[in-house]
């Protein structure tokens, strides 16, 4: 099948839900720093539109928790604290247990083979010490494992709640420990799943929130330390 050109995708997707999806980049990648002003007409230059589906665009961010609006100063890239992120720990950890066990259970061979692809492609990202392009895929496995759960209210949750973190996951995977050990959780959460053990699934996905959170923490740590 051709790849739709980009009459097709806009035809396909209103314009701000376009913009939607590349402003949220531009953040998920780093582009947009937290606490950062968000300069629409910037933006609209950028993609080339006007700045009412920027600012629409912003809005929908606003809800997903992405950015915040301060009335007469702007939109700044949302800023989470060490306490909210362990807040969304705490509900990640639950939600990670709960899709190993159901993905366990439902697995086919065909979504097994595509976790495998994904962990084929971590490990050469691994082994190239790229951890932009492990981040990618990091993201991609887990958005896939909800995906494959085939719930969509534990999907929307999950997602909104992971966008929260990904900064601090991206720091953790660069100074907290290193993103080889967060491979190999991948690799036995890939093994556990296959298995189609239930219990064992859902206790190594949540250890590995657990391991993400320490992750997260000695990633703070030494960034306290060093702005000393």
């Amino acid at each position: 099948m051709n790849a739709p050109t980009p009459l097709q995708f806009l035809q396909a997707n209103s314009l701000p839900s376009v913009v939607q999806a590349e402003i949220e980049q531009m953040i998920l990648g780093g582009a947009l720093a937290p606490g950062q002003r968000i300069n629409e007409a910037a933006l609209a230059s950028r993609f080339g539109t006007s700045r009412g589906p920027v600012r629409e665009a912003l809005r929908a961010l606003e809800e997903c928790g992405l950015v915040r609006a301060e009335r007469n100063r702007g939109v700044f890239v949302r800023e989470v604290s060490v306490t909210e992120a362990d807040e969304v720990y705490d509900l990640r950890e639950v939600l990670d247990e709960l899709i190993g066990r159901r993905l366990a259970e439902r697995i086919t061979p065909e979504q097994l083979e595509q976790l495998r692809s994904l962990i084929a492609a971590m490990d050469a990202a691994t082994a190239a010490a790229d951890v932009s392009r492990y981040h990618q895929l990091n993201l991609e496995f887990h958005d896939t494992l909800v995906a494959f759960v085939g719930n969509t209210h534990l999907s929307a949750t999950y997602r909104r709640l992971t966008k929260e973190l990904l900064l601090f996951r991206l720091h953790g995977l660069q100074q907290g420990g290193g993103f080889a050990v967060s491979n190999a959780e991948h690799k036995a959460i890939f093994a556990a799943i296959a298995s189609r053990d239930g219990e064992r699934a859902g206790r190594v996905l949540r250890e590995h929130a657990i391991d993400s959170r320490a992750r997260m923490h000695k990633a703070v740590a030494l960034a306290r330390q060093t702005s000393r």
